[in-house]
């Protein structure tokens, strides 16, 4: 895409790759601290942040640069370039509202209207047509995975149309959002798209299609699909204020899919139809379309029969005919009829389904009015109902009786009831409404039926739902309750389903993380609404509502209000409107609902007479409508909620159902579907109201976002790892973060990852590694990024300083070939003027043919021909001599042209001597500053011998530092290990919170358990209340029983009269048995007395509770005892009675054995002796059995003694019963009142806690604010110190800078020149306003002070508010502890009172007031319980920060590494560079050596120079001499030769000195060169010295928290800690004084410079002076000269008049051009001398502002070491206090424990006396409570240490911070001081430089005079050349004048002879001097 030009559909889908990988914006993001700022016109805005003050932050806009200060709490972090236009929003690293605003706005204003935020697809209204929805892009979406294309509707469809043909599992795609955001429109993307790919029409062309011109072919069954929408649109849409085509309905589409994917079929299901908007609408609204377009479409013909009427006649259309923009409402009717004929829509059925719509429309029309005296309704007009009763097919008397006098069935009668006109207008629209909602469910089933006709069966389906989004507005009715209902349940299945795949992501990726099911957190609002009973829920109270008489909506919100109070989502509002109004906070935010007349909307009632009347019409149409009529909420309901007739409302019960009941099972319904399936979101979001596009209002999109739950979505996105990479795409990347980490040679992705991350050192907390990704927590790719742009800006400086450097040296290397070529060409260039103007060089060409003297005569034919031809040759040179002239002329008139300059140049000059002379004056002034300057080098050399001193004792330290940081290093070791220890303990700790919040709900399970046990144990303790009741009438009956045994046992005596005396005595045993059972008898009357007295006793003997309950429990074993002794005396006495019967028996046997044998003795009286005997025995028997009747009487007398002492015994035992259950009440009604009175103080304590909490989380805030504080300067002060870092660097740029302009500076020195005597006033004038600066730098630094001593105060009140905070959380927890404890005795007296309750009737009231206040105090238990949740909160927010407080750590750590490998390296460093400097400074000294010497050889070249001008004024006179005496010339000529000839040698002798001195010059050049580069070297080192340092600073600060750690844990390590202080302290003071001593070498240092600057002045005087010198010599020069070329003019006059004009002419040209040359040089030398004294000046200021900022250097050195010696006195302080304060706390906490350890045992006591208590039944329950209760305490006493443990925690980090600050205050100023000692070294090094480099310009000063001097030399000897050769001219003359021709032949040969030879010396000379050049090239 990149390549080629995106085509007109891909801009509005693909993103401008070039504009994400722009560089402009990925620096601006870098070097700005960009962020988000709130904005009320655009939401949020671009800013850089300036300055961090507290709490609030300057910020700069980034649109108008304005500058604005924001709460810090208001700013959001903004994402790096990279994620500009991200297409998944979950991707950004900083997942915040502003960002998510920001990537949606600005791919709006891009034509990218799609884009996905995690699960969410989030689509914004363009309001135009965008070309992406064409048959192409259909194909590009076919098939692809989400990733690979750009977010579109397509997509999202493509994607669950594969999911369902791959995974088999139904889908669903879900589209919720506001009114004209583009829900519908995007559903018919969706249908359209799956019509074309899962179209059964594939391969053939629809002919249909074709004629109509689609660019889709589709089979039948899409075709119907696609013809479903349009019908209902007509039918379910209409044009509100936002949106043209609202849906006023939600629908679910399911469509059904075979095996194949072919679609088989669909179905649709409604939600929510407005039905109201058939009958009212606002202003610029319309009812639903159908009604217009019907009343515009319609023929004539259907006119009639629909009796239509214009849009104006009906009363429902209230804004009349209201036209949409861009649509006709006859062309959509057509439409409409056409798809209702595809659908397969009869002719009758669409004429019907009109007829309903016309009935609908002019039920508005019927009216209805009052009659005169009576509240009745009459219709004076029924001309609307006849044509309404037309249409219905129904009659019209019946339809206007059922309205206006209805038959109601009031109990067993029916009754006609008169309607008032208001209930009339309300049966009438409550009809109309009912009507249109049956026609739109009709047409539904219809269209339902059609789509499902086909006989394939559907394998699968794929469901779109397209539902209004959450609603906000200002009235919230019952219809907004339920769309906000159905929001959460699908807001909960989105969390759901996120939870499920995040789940599925890490454990396919294998990674660890505990799972949050998210769709919990939305149960409570949703059970809130929905809940059936246990509390019921608002749709339940509803329902329960409509079924009471005389129930009202103001009753409804009261119920709600009583049941629903204490719900956490439910409240109530601040500001009370109506008494119907409630509220409910919803996950998008809080809404207030209204509940006026939702009893009437749930029931939805209907006239029934009406219904009944439709239900028999004569239309079928109309009776499909109504088969349900008997369903209806009829006029006798709504009749009956008025009356009072309880009994008639029963019986209707369930006769129907109400509407929230059916919406809440079709929502059930949805909700298994949607669960079932594999849900897709998508989001749609309207950007303006004004229906505009390319607007966008932020506002409204945030609100949006929040309602549509994708806000939501990135909450529980930041709760994982919302940023997932491939591994070769992070390596790719960031592998510049870890370049070193990786090896060559292949790496698999995953080891390459991990290897990367080691090398990062991130914290594990914010990130994961899984098998094909690496998952980073939000945040973490931000500063990744911005740490690979710190990195590719340092590269890209090393590459450009690379790059800048080789340019450089290139340039420099050409520069100094061009020179060296310069020198050899002009070298050449003399050599060759010399040769070129020298007469014996030309005379020695000419002659040199002519040395061949033998051969005279040949050479004499040979002239002779030459004769001929140089005739030849004359007559040319003739013509040729007159071209020649008139180029003289031209010449001569350029020579006077040139002689005018040249006189301009002489004016010139005469003013450059007067700078001159003025500048000799100040070279002298200058001169005594060098001797200044040169006794303060000395002075300077005396002050590095102590400096070296001070290096030594500094070595010294360094070396006590490195043992201290070798023991600090162990500390560190220590602390890593303890640190170790600790993350195991907080991980521990964090698994222990995970498991006691498991533990506090098993808990809360196990409460509720616990409550219904005391319930059923109250109900045993009633059971057993009843049986002891049972058994006092069992005694009763026992005594009854005891009755009848004594009638019997009189009975027995009667029959036993005839027996012996023993019965008699038994009988008045008996008697006295039954005198002592009467007084037992009057006994126990007695006894019921005193119960009764003991009863009102018991009142009093409730105190005595807790002491007598173990009693109580005896007295119920004994109660058992007896009871078990009773069955055993019942079973006694049942063995007795058998005993009994048997005697009874066996004496009846006995008598009639007697009786039978009396017989048979009478009837033999007269037997046999052996009858006698026999009659014996008889007798013996009757004795034996008479001996067992007296045993047996005996043994029963036995029995009776013994049940008599039982009975007295268990009668005592009652009456001990009665005096214990006598006490057990007085103590009970003690226990009662000390409970009352401890009930009262708990409540007075929990409202005192309450606002102590409350003033402990203002502080709490507070105190996070200050951390916050705390940790933006920490981060201010790091980035201080970057800042310092990049000012160095910057300075050293502005020193070259500097340098560059004092470089242009010298270019006004001339200017300045005449100013220099004003600058002793000027330095006067800038030292005071030194001294004013000095006085205002004091000011500010006593204000600085002053503002210190503020920070300080403000930090003392902050750990006063800490200490503070933690008393308030100690006295809490406390509280916490005793309020836990009073529960659990309140628990545990309740459930004793409970059981003593149903005994004591008396004492139901009272305890009914203390049940109440048990109550409360649950509600307050509840409200304790959400503080802990918020607390809670408060400590995962508190674990965050110590994630980050880890991370930070694990930096400093690494930073700690890093020092350590810089501390080995500087030392290395240091010692080398200690030597370099030793030998820069010997280099130095050879250097001011050379100087020296060079200074020597310049003087004594000034003498030879002396020497040879007076040499030339010598040969100058001889020359005059020569020209007076022309007769002794010949003889002179040799002498002069010879003299000349000892000048060349003399002249060579100063080449080769002058050569020397070049050479001598190089070298000092290279030497320089190499200075520089030690500079720079030292400049290198100087920083890697302050990044040690700051390293250093760093370590420090870390081993310094270590030692913060050691005081606070250990109160051993104290005392060593304040021994470490006092060293410090010492240490400090010995810096002190070293830095004392630096202060006062600095003054001597400044006095020094003074003294040097006047050295500098006085040589530069000197300099002056030698400078006039060589200007006097110049004038000589210039005025011999002058005399040179007067006498050169007068030669020429006499050689043109010789005829030898031409020679002349060339000669004086040539000389002209040579003065032209010398002036050049002379105005070149003047320009030198000018520069040279501009460069003096600019040594001179430069020195002045040296000397400027080293007193401000030291100034502020000293004010750095006040500022040190204050705070390092205010750290002992806060040292001291800190302990101070701890100690105390240890101490609190030693008394709050061993306070804790007493109540514990206190309890433990209490729990054995109530274990011993309630041993006895109770026994396996009660240890299983104890047990609880035991762990309920651990769990408590855990929490609350983990509380303190916190609360240390949060001290000690303050505390470290704190200390951090501090130091990080002391290392910044340490820093400064660094570097203020190197920028002090630095100067002094460029002092150095300057005084090398003003030795090395007075060297190349001398190197320039000695030149000038040459050249003036080389002047001098043409000048006497021409003299010469004037001379030898003048002689031939003489000579042709005296001899003839021939014979002058040979004399010219023999002098030519001569005149050769020293030609051809001096040829030779100048070849040598050529070659030499040559050679040196």
């Amino acid at each position: 895409m990149s390549n080629k030009a995106p085509t007109e559909d891909e801009k509005f889908l693909f993103v401008d790759k070039d504009f994400l990988n722009s560089p402009m914006a990925q620096a601006d993001w870098s070097a700005k601290k960009l962020v988000w700022i709130p904005s009320e016109r655009h939401g949020f805005e671009a800013a850089s942040v300036k300055e961090e003050h507290g709490d609030e932050v300057l910020v700069e806009l980034a649109d108008n640069a304005k500058k604005v200060t924001v709460n810090k709490d208001d700013i959001q972090k903004m994402n790096p370039p990279k994620f500009s236009k991200v297409e998944d929003m979950a991707e950004l690293t900083c997942l915040n509202e502003a960002s998510v605003l920001h990537n949606l706005r600005e791919r709006y204003f891009s034509g990218l209207i799609y884009t996905y935020s995690g699960l969410f697809c989030v689509v914004v209204n363009p309001y135009k047509m965008l070309p992406i929805y064409s048959e192409k892009i259909i194909d590009m979406y076919k098939g692809k995975k989400r990733h690979e294309v750009p977010p579109h509707i397509y997509a999202i469809a493509d994607n669950a149309y594969r999911n369902m043909m791959q995974d088999r599992e139904d889908q669903s795609i879900l589209c919720t959002g506001e009114s004209g955001a583009g829900k519908t429109e995007n559903t018919k993307k969706v249908i359209q798209y799956l019509a074309v790919v899962a179209s059964s029409h594939k391969g053939k062309k629809d002919s249909s299609a074709q004629q109509t011109g689609s660019q889709f072919a589709y089979g039948e069954l899409e075709k119907q699909l696609l013809q479903a929408n349009p019908i209902l649109e007509a039918f379910g849409n209409a044009k509100t204020i936002k949106n043209d085509n609202s849906s006023r309905f939600g629908k679910f589409i399911r469509i059904n899919f075979d095996v194949t994917g072919y679609i088989v079929g669909a179905n649709i299901e409604t939600y929510l139809l407005e039905k109201s908007r058939c009958i009212r609408q606002a202003k610029t609204e319309r009812a639903f379309h159908i009604f217009y377009y019907m009343i515009a479409g319609a023929k004539d013909k259907l006119k009639e029969d629909l009796l239509l009427e214009p849009f104006s006649n009906y009363r429902f259309l209230s804004a009349g005919h209201v036209q949409i923009s861009g649509q006709q409402d006859d062309e959509l009717y057509e439409e409409t009829m056409e798809a209702m004929n595809i659908m397969g829509f009869t002719e009758e059925e669409r004429t019907d389904i009109l007829k309903v719509c016309s009935t609908v429309m002019q039920l508005g029309n019927i009216e209805f009015k009052k009659e005169r005296n009576q509240e009745q309704a009459t219709m004076p007009d029924n001309t609307a109902a006849q044509k309404v009763c037309h249409l219905q097919g129904i009659n019209v008397t019946d339809f206007t009786r059922a309205i206006l006098t209805p038959r109601i069935k009031v109990g067993r009668e029916v009754v006609q009831k008169a309607q008032t006109k208001e209930q009339a207008d309300f049966a009438i629209e409550a009809l109309a409404k009912a009507i249109f909602e049956r026609l739109f469910r009709w047409i539904l089933g219809r269209v339902n039926k059609t789509l499902d006709k086909t006989k394939r069966q559907g394998a699968s389906f794929l469901g779109i739902l397209d539902i209004a989004g959450f609603e906000i507005f200002e009235d919230n009715s019952f219809e907004q309750l339920c769309i906000n209902y159905t929001n959460e349940k699908l807001q909960q299945l989105f969390n759901h389903t996120m939870f499920i795949l995040e789940q599925e992501e890490y454990q396919r990726e294998g990674i660890e993380w505990n799972f949050i099911d998210f769709g919990l957190d939305l149960q409570p609002c949703i059970e809130l609404i929905e809940r059936p009973n246990n509390p019921p829920g608002i749709l339940a109270l509803l329902d329960e509502e409509c079924w009471f008489p005389k129930a009202t909506d103001v009753s409804f919100v009261e119920k709600l209000m009583n049941t629903q109070g204490s719900h956490v989502k439910f409240a109530k509002p601040k500001q009370l409107k109506d008494k119907t109004e409630f509220s409910i906070l919803h996950y998008a935010g809080k809404v207030d609902y209204n509940a006026t007349a939702w009893l009437t909307k749930n029931m939805d009632p209907l006239n029934d007479n009406v219904t009944a009347l439709l239900n028999n019409s004569s239309s079928q149409f109309v009776q499909d409508l109504w088969k349900d009529s008997d369903r209806v909420v009829g006029l006798d309901t709504i009749a009956k909620m008025t009356d009072s007739s309880a009994g008639g409302s029963k019986t209707k019960k369930g006769m129907f159902r109400t509407v929230g009941q059916l919406y809440k099972e079709s929502l059930a319904k949805l909700m298994t579907t949607l669960h079932n399936t594999q849900p897709n979101f998508v989001r749609c979001i309207i950007p303006n109201h004004e229906k505009r596009a390319g607007k966008l209002d932020a506002h409204l999109v945030l609100e949006q976002l929040r309602c549509n739950g994708v806000l939501e979505g990135i909450r529980i996105c930041r709760q994982g790892f919302p940023n997932r990479i491939v591994f070769q795409e992070f390596r790719q990347r960031y592998e510049i973060l870890a370049a070193s980490a990786i090896p060559k040679g292949f790496m698999d992705g995953k080891q390459a990852c991990c290897l990367m991350i080691k090398h990062l050192d991130l914290d594990p907390n914010l990130y994961r590694i899984g098998q094909s990704k690496i998952f980073f927590r939000t945040g973490v790719l931000a500063q990744l990024e911005e740490e690979r742009d710190l990195k590719i800006t340092v590269i890209i400086i090393a590459f450009q300083a690379q790059a800048r450097g080789f340019l450089a040296r290139k340039a420099f290397a050409k520069r100094q070939q061009q020179l060296t070529a310069m020198k050899v060409i002009q070298r050449n260039c003399a050599a060759y003027l010399k040769l070129r103007n020298w007469q014996w060089w030309r005379l020695f060409t000419k002659v040199k043919p002519l040395l061949q003297v033998t051969r005279q005569e040949e050479e004499m034919s040979l002239k002779e021909e030459e004769l001929n031809r140089a005739k030849e040759v004359a007559t040319k040179f003739e013509s040729e001599l007159k071209e020649i002239t008139l180029k003289h002329t031209q010449i001569v008139e350029e020579r006077n042209a040139l002689q005018e300059q040249l006189q301009a140049e002489t004016e010139l000059y005469a003013e450059a001597e007067e700078m001159r002379v003025r500048l000799a004056a100040k070279k002298q002034e200058l001169e005594e500053i060098l001797h200044e300057m040169e006794a303060r080098l000395d002075e300077e050399e005396e002050r590095a011998q102590t400096l070296l001193l001070d290096k030594k004792k500094m070595q010294q330290q360094m070396q006590e530092l490195e043992e201290h940081l070798e023991e600090e290093e162990d500390a560190r070791q220590k602390l890593q290990l303890e640190k170790v220890t600790c993350e195991g303990k907080i991980k521990k700790l964090e698994d222990d919170i995970l498991v006691m919040e498991d533990q506090n709900n098993k808990l809360l399970k196990e409460r509720k358990l616990m409550e219904e046990r005391i319930a059923d144990f109250s109900a045993n303790l009633a059971e057993e209340e009843e049986k002891s009741k049972n058994l006092t009438k069992l005694k009763n009956k026992h005594e009854s029983m005891i009755s009848d045994l004594e009638v019997r046992l009189k009975k027995e005596e009667k029959t036993r009269q005839e027996l012996d005396k023993a019965k008699r005595k038994l009988e008045a045993e008996s008697n006295d048995l039954q005198e002592q059972i009467a007084d037992l008898q009057a006994q126990i009357a007695d006894l019921k007395a005193q119960l009764a007295k003991k009863e009102e006793e018991l009142q009093n003997a409730l105190s005595r509770l807790e002491d007598e309950t173990a009693q109580k429990n005896n007295a119920l074993k004994k109660i058992r005892e007896l009871e078990g002794h009773i069955s055993d005396l019942q079973e006694d006495l049942d063995s007795e009675r058998a005993a009994r019967n048997k005697a009874e028996k066996i004496k009846r046997d006995l008598g009639e054995e007697l009786e039978a044998l009396k017989s048979e003795l009478e009837d033999t009286l007269d037997t046999t002796a052996t009858q006698q005997e026999l009659r014996a025995k008889r007798e013996q028997e009757v004795t034996l059995l008479k001996r067992a009747i007296d045993e047996e009487n005996r043994t029963h007398e036995a029995q009776i003694q013994e049940m008599r002492q039982k009975h007295t015994q268990a009668v005592e035992e009652l009456t001990e019963q009665l005096e214990q259950s006598k006490r057990v009440k007085s103590n009970l009604e003690k226990a009662k009142q000390a409970l009352e009175k401890e009930t009262s103080e708990l409540t007075m304590e929990v409202r005192s806690l309450t606002q102590a909490k409350q003033d402990g989380e203002h502080k709490r805030k507070k105190l996070e604010g200050q951390v916050a504080d705390l940790q933006s300067r920490f981060s201010d002060s790091e980035k201080q110190k970057a800042e310092l870092g990049e000012r160095c660097s910057k300075i050293t740029v502005e020193l070259e800078s500097v340098t560059n302009l004092l470089n242009e500076a010298e270019g006004k020195n001339i200017k300045l020149s005449k100013d220099v005597t004003s600058l002793s006033s000027q330095l006067q004038d800038t030292q005071e306003l030194l001294a004013e600066e000095t006085r205002q730098k004091l000011q500010i630094s006593t204000k600085l002070r002053q503002a210190e001593d503020d920070k300080n105060s403000l930090q003392e009140q902050l750990e006063e508010e800490m200490e503070a905070k933690r008393n308030v959380e100690r006295h809490v927890s406390t509280l916490n502890i005793q309020l836990s404890d009073a529960k659990k005795k309140m628990e545990e007296m309740s459930g004793n009172i409970e059981l003593l309750e149903e005994g004591k009737k008396r004492l139901q009231r009272d305890l009914e007031a203390a049940s109440t206040q048990f109550e409360e105090k649950a509600s307050a238990y509840d409200k304790l319980e959400k503080t802990k949740n918020r607390l809670q909160q408060e400590l995962e927010d508190t674990l965050m920060d110590l994630d980050n407080q880890r991370q930070i750590v694990s930096n400093l750590e690494k930073k700690q590494k890093k020092f350590d490998q810089m501390l080995a390296e500087e030392k290395s460093i240091s010692s080398k560079y200690a030597d370099e400097r030793d030998r820069a400074e010997a280099e130095a000294r050879e250097k001011e050596t050379k100087a020296l010497s060079l200074a020597r050889a310049l003087e004594e070249a000034q003498d030879t120079r002396e020497e040879l001008e007076r040499a030339n004024k010598a040969l100058r006179v001889e020359m005059e001499d020569l020209i007076s005496s022309k007769d002794d010339v010949g003889k002179n000529v040799h002498e002069l030769e010879k003299s000349k000839r000892g000048l060349e040698a003399q002249v060579d002798e100063m080449k080769t000195q002058l050569e020397e001195l070049e050479d001598e010059l190089q070298a000092a050049e290279d030497a320089k060169l190499r200075l520089e580069v030690n500079m720079q070297a030292l400049k290198a080192q100087f920083e890697r010295d302050l990044q040690g340092r700051d390293e250093m600073g760093e370590e420090k600060k870390r081993q310094l928290v270590k030692q913060v750690r050691e005081l606070e844990t250990e109160l051993e390590d104290e005392r060593k800690q304040r021994a470490q202080a006092a060293a410090a302290k010492k240490k400090l003071e010995t810096d002190m004084k070293d830095l004392e001593g630096q202060i006062e070498t600095a003054n001597k240092g400044r006095d020094e410079a003074i003294k040097q600057l006047r050295k500098l002045q006085g040589q530069m005087k000197d300099y002056q002076r030698e400078l006039d010198d060589a200007r006097a010599a110049r004038e000589e020069v210039l005025s011999t000269a002058k005399e040179s070329e007067r006498k050169a003019k007068s030669l020429e006059a006499e050689l043109m008049q010789l005829q030898e004009e031409l020679a002349a002419a060339e000669r004086a040209r040539k000389q002209a051009e040579a003065e032209r040359d010398e002036l050049s040089d002379e105005l070149a030398s003047n320009s030198s001398g000018k520069s040279a004294l501009a460069d003096e000046k600019r040594r001179l200021e430069a020195k002045i502002t040296q000397l400027e900022e080293e007193l401000e250097e030291e100034q502020g050195n000293m004010e750095i070491l006040n500022d040190r010696l204050r705070k390092s006195a205010q750290q002992v302080e806060q040292l001291n206090n800190e302990l101070q304060t701890e100690r105390s706390a240890s101490q609190k906490n030693e008394s709050a424990r061993q306070q804790m350890e007493r109540q514990n045992k206190e309890l433990k006591a209490k729990l054995q006396e109530m274990e011993n208590q309630v041993k006895s039944k109770f026994k396996s329950s009660i240890s299983a409570l104890e047990a609880k209760v035991a762990q309920l305490e651990e769990q408590l006493e855990q929490e609350n240490r983990d509380k303190q443990a916190s609360a240390k925690s949060m001290r000690q980090k303050d505390k470290k911070l704190k200390d951090m600050m501090m130091q990080l205050e002391d290392e910044r100023k340490q820093s400064e001081q660094y570097k203020d000692q190197a920028e002090k070294a630095n100067t002094r090094m460029k002092q150095l430089k300057r005084q090398l480099e003003e030795s090395e310009e007075e060297s190349q000063r001398a190197t320039a005079a000695r030149r000038k001097l040459q050249r003036e030399l080389d002047e001098a000897t043409e000048a006497n050349d021409t003299m010469s050769r004037e001379v030898s001219s003048l002689k031939n003359k003489l000579r042709r004048g005296n001899e003839p021709s021939f014979s002058s032949a040979p004399r010219r040969m023999g002098g030519g002879r001569r005149v050769m030879e020293d030609a051809s010396e001096e040829d030779g000379d100048s070849q040598n001097d050529f070659n030499g050049t040559k050679s040196s090239e």
